[in-house]
């Protein structure tokens, strides 16, 4: 079963930049962005080292942690410098009348 929780509205994102937004009950916030026309949802956090990705840049399709400079590419998950290490990526589902909110599947 799945959480589904609702993050943001369209206009609210993007292209090429991290936006968190927070989440109630989630530590975390969760980072939506557009990079290559598709929309991504993510955890705000660096599953390396609990470093705040919304402080990276988004180089391409990847984000680059500010705490080491290891990147992500967020199409994915892949770690380029750690094989097996992958950034989660949340399933989106746009909802309302106008397909505008953003709600992704935390589970």
């Amino acid at each position: 079963m799945a959480l589904r929780v609702f993050v943001c509205r369209l206009a609210d994102v993007a292209a090429g930049e991290l936006r968190p937004f927070r989440v109630i009950g989630v530590t975390w916030p969760v980072i939506v962005t557009i990079v290559d026309g598709q929309l991504v949802a993510v955890p705000g956090v660096c599953p390396h080292e609990d470093v705040e990705l919304c402080d990276g840049e988004l180089v391409g399709s990847r984000i680059v942690c500010p705490g080491h400079g290891w990147g992500f590419d967020v199409h994915t998950g892949a770690c380029a410098a750690s094989p097996g290490l992958e950034l989660r990526r949340y399933p989106i589902t746009r909802r309302g009348e106008l397909g505008d909110e953003i709600w992704v599947d935390l589970l």
